[in-house]
């Protein structure tokens, strides 16, 4: 009994590792590809007169998204297995085939939005959709298979009896979840208008008005992912690790008290904790910040 939940939790730090790692490159990936809420602006912006080299994919919210790509590598990784393939290469083999999908889906998404603006002058940058899909791709991949490997590993070495494409989807659902709630607001609110001061928002006015120069020449989509992978990034792989890691910790250590009811009442209390946590954060930074308010020049 020890040794089995010795060995569970050890597969719940591995998979909360891997959790750590693709949350953080799905945000990365997400905000290179200008992908998720804060993507409106980014379409307003030549509606708007700002014609810019951002590398615009969103068709679908990174939950579906993901959704859908974590469910093909776990499924195409399901296949190969059944096939008598390594698991390790037939989850390096089905998450490339994801990635692929994933890399059509962006030029398509790319040229088909860019495509739709033309009448207000922006055009499709060809250095643009050959150098971003290829770091979108990258970034995907690594977040495809980290999630498809935590599956294999809740399915085998737990024995959780969804079948894998079935946890592809659900856990990547969750990805995609973690990284939109958590990292986008960062690229949306302090990389897209860094030009508005800080806690001001985004008046009408300055709807699709986002930055488009850099520090040198214009703005691109890497300079977004340079910038958001440090604070945005990280944050959404906490988030997610945290997500699997409790997750499955709970279920390890308490999933056979009161026949079920043990984990089931530990994740509530989980929630209840970070809901207080949250509030007391919140609280605290709105007296030490307060509202937004004009600075009033003093009138000699």
């Amino acid at each position: 009994m020890v040794a089995n939940i010795i060995f569970g939790i050890g597969i719940t730090a591995l998979a909360g590792a891997l959790a750590t790692v693709a949350g953080s490159s799905e945000d990365t990936e997400s905000n290179i590809g200008s992908q998720g809420d804060p993507n409106s602006q980014v379409q307003l912006a030549p509606q708007m007169g700002f014609l810019h080299r951002i590398f615009n994919k969103a068709v679908a919210g990174e939950p579906p998204a993901y959704g859908l790509w974590c469910c093909l590598g776990a499924g195409l990784a399901w296949a190969f297995m059944a096939m008598q393939i390594n698991p390790v290469l037939a989850i390096v083999l089905g998450s490339v085939l994801a990635t692929f999908v994933q890399g059509v889906y962006a030029t398509t998404a790319y040229v088909g939005r860019t495509a739709s603006l033309a009448k207000f002058g922006q055009p499709v940058y060809v250095d643009i959709l050959k150098s971003m899909t290829s770091v979108t791709m990258a970034h995907a991949f690594i977040a495809i298979f980290c999630t498809v490997t935590l599956c294999h590993l809740i399915n085998t070495a737990l024995g959780h009896p969804f079948p894998l494409p079935l946890l592809g989807l659900i856990w990547g659902i969750a990805l995609g979840a973690a990284g939109s709630a958590t990292g986008n607001p960062y690229y949306g609110k302090e990389r897209q208008y860094q030009n508005q001061k800080f806690g001001a928002g985004v008046p009408i006015s300055a709807s699709g008005n986002i930055v488009r120069y850099a520090e040198a020449g214009e703005r691109n989509s890497l300079d977004n992912g340079f910038f958001t992978h440090k604070i945005g990034g990280s944050a959404s792989g906490i988030c997610f690790g945290l997500i699997v890691f409790l997750e499955l910790w709970r279920t390890i250590l308490f999933e056979q008290v009161g026949a079920g009811w043990g984990a089931i009442i530990v994740g509530v209390l989980i929630i209840l904790i970070f809901t207080v946590i949250d509030r007391y954060i919140e609280v605290w930074a709105r007296k030490n910040y307060g509202p937004y308010t004009e600075v009033k020049e003093v009138s000699s």
